[in-house]
């Protein structure tokens, strides 16, 4: 991971002095920092490892704690670890050694080479020159992945404790078409926002349609669960009958960024004042809103 003294921390909390609303917000594919040893294992350019990333949805969703709920940002790099998956859901293919029993090899997304540790970059080259050691990986795990997840397992802890219910909003953002790339290359243009809540399993129907009602009154095209229903986080820890409801947000990058160079275009500010707007909208809920639900999905 290069020199541990100069390494950031593995994320950053961004908060009100005391949380107010029962709403936690995160951002686990915004991290920008690209460790040197994972520059040294690569022969791609940092632009390029850069497109697989959510560029500034930190930013984009930077008003929660002003509205009293906190924001946890990753810092590292999604090329380098990505937070959003099992934890040991690698590729077998990027080891010399064998791995664990404990290893998921055979999900979709290790197969399209988007587990933990990526193998493809978002143009679908490799990102390594050759093979990684598995000790090396379980380092970048401990140290970087376990602690983010759990300070997200306690933000919902506490939030729970504080206030009997927990939302979680899972932050991120979409190519803006299905084609392979960063930029319109093919496939089917995407809707504007995506909302994934594992088809109403990790959250309660009237929480998602609260997001939807905002961001369709203000013009966006909105779809559910299609083509993201919902990663790890969302299926994780999404447990409406025990309080906690898990709401994905995809926001489509050609609204508001250069998918190409990963510059901001002028668009980022109507987005950021819509994700204010989702973020007014769920903080400003009655608590009786959150108590009817819960009981209602026990």
């Amino acid at each position: 991971m290069g020199n541990a003294a100069t390494s950031p921390p593995p994320f950053t909390v961004l908060g009100p002095a005391r949380q107010l609303v029962p709403v936690v917000f995160a951002s686990p594919h915004s991290g920008q920092y690209y460790p040197a040893d994972l520059m040294a294992a690569t022969t791609l350019p940092e632009l390029l490892l850069r497109r697989t990333a959510d560029n500034f949805v930190d930013q984009l969703f930077a008003a929660a704690p002003e509205h009293g709920a906190p924001l946890l940002k990753a810092a590292y790099a999604r090329a380098y670890l990505d937070l959003n998956r099992e934890p040991w859901e690698l590729d077998p293919q990027m080891f010399d050694e064998n791995l664990p029993s404990h290893i998921n090899a055979t999900s979709l997304r290790v197969a399209g080479g988007l587990g933990t540790i990526p193998r493809l970059a978002a143009d679908g080259r490799d990102i390594y020159r050759q093979k990684l050691d598995f000790t090396e990986v379980r380092q970048r795990l401990n140290r970087v992945y376990f602690p983010y997840h759990h300070s997200l397992a306690r933000m919902i802890e506490d939030t729970q404790l504080a206030f009997g219910h927990c939302l979680l909003i899972d932050c991120h953002s979409m190519p803006s078409t299905s084609g392979l790339g960063p930029a319109p290359r093919g496939g089917d243009q995407r809707a504007d926002i995506v909302l994934g809540d594992r088809f109403g399993a990790t959250c309660a129907p009237e929480l998602t349609d609260c997001v939807h009602r905002t961001l369709s009154g203000l013009g966006f095209r909105v779809q559910r669960n299609n083509p993201y229903a919902g990663g790890f986080t969302t299926y994780h820890y999404g447990r409406p009958g025990a309080g906690v409801h898990v709401l994905q947000i995809e926001i489509n990058r050609r609204l508001y960024m250069d998918e190409i160079e990963v510059i901001p275009l002028p668009g980022m500010e109507r987005i950021r004042e819509a994700m204010t707007a989702v973020i007014a909208a769920v903080c400003g809920l009655p608590a009786a809103n959150f108590e009817t639900l819960d009981a209602a999905a026990e």
